[in-house]
């Protein structure tokens, strides 16, 4: 591991920006990583939404290069990555990274290369792993009434992955995929180029979690920008691990941004039918959280309860 008090490499071509939510333990794995390949970036800034001071505390003593911006409050995680980026540096690429995943020097440069070859590429996205090797649907479609039934998290997809409508909402899973051009790529590890993300006004703070990845890709091409996947690096993302905090919030989080997405990308005709629009997606809430009614009690439990439950 490099020592703490060596400065990155001069002329880094990419800032660093993690948004986290009481994910100490995924902060400091990641952390470690990218202390190890400290040459491949300029700077690594942390907005630490309702931030727990001891538990920040303990994170900048072990890595003293990195920038921690301590919030008081949880405005999102699209306003949370837009004050990122206005505290990094002014290098060309920024790394949109989550706290639970786990980025090498490797994957860095890898990714920078890639676009740097690519100048019409707004956003390049990797292959994401889950932490048991299998791949992560991260490359992805637009959403449309087939995301509904075979979107990722879909039962459809879970029992039978490769179904035609799953193969089409998540393109590059197949291990023979190549970079391809997508219509968007998971937030959760993205590589940036900073004057589309300028060009854009960053991504849209009303959407508090959830989708905004998928309306700032949408924002970018049409705009002209490509979003592409690239398969050639790889990241592990362990997924999930702040939202399980307030599982019920996180999924009424996503079925609000789910309907915000639909309602400001469908234009004038589209949105003659979303009260229906609307309407499924309370029934698909609904039905979800009933089906997750022993998980949400137990994320209620008090923590030293709770490891008994799983």
């Amino acid at each position: 591991m490099i020592d703490a008090r060596v400065s990155p490499a001069d002329g880094a071509a990419v800032d660093i920006v993690i948004v986290n939510y009481r994910s100490y333990d995924e902060l400091g794995r990641c952390l470690s990583a990218l202390d190890a390949a400290r040459h491949t970036f300029n700077q690594v800034t942390v907005v630490d939404h309702e931030s727990d001071l001891s538990a920040a505390a303990r994170v900048s003593g072990r890595f003293p290069w990195m920038t921690l911006v301590e919030r008081t409050t949880n405005e999102g995680f699209a306003t949370g990555v837009n004050l990122g980026v206005r505290s990094t540096s002014s290098a060309p690429y920024v790394l949109l990274l989550n706290p639970d995943c786990v980025a090498d020097g490797e994957a860095i440069t890898g990714l920078v290369a890639f676009a740097e070859a690519r100048p019409d590429a707004a956003v390049v996205g990797p292959r994401i792993l889950n932490a048991d090797g299998s791949v992560q649907g991260s490359a992805r479609r637009f959403p449309g009434l087939s995301t509904l039934v075979a979107g990722r998290s879909s039962w459809l997809t879970r029992v039978f992955p490769n179904n035609p409508l799953s193969r089409w909402n998540l393109p590059g899973r197949a291990d023979d995929t190549g970079a391809m051009p997508v219509d968007w790529v998971s937030g959760a590890c993205m590589l940036v180029r900073r004057t589309a993300f300028e060009q854009v006004g960053g991504m849209d703070e009303r959407f508090f979690l959830y989708w905004e990845d998928a309306d700032f890709c949408k924002r970018l091409t049409e705009r002209g920008w490509r979003v592409l996947f690239f398969p050639g690096v790889k990241v592990v993302h362990a997924g999930g691990r702040s939202s399980i905090h307030v599982y019920r919030e996180s999924l009424s989080a996503f079925h609000t941004s789910a309907f915000r997405m639909f309602w400001k990308h469908s234009g004038r005709t589209g949105r003659l039918i979303a009260p229906v629009v609307y309407g499924i997606l309370q029934v698909r809430l609904r039905a979800l959280l009933y089906l997750h009614r022993d998980r949400l009690r137990t994320a209620r439990l008090p923590q030293q309860e709770r490891s008994s439950h799983v």
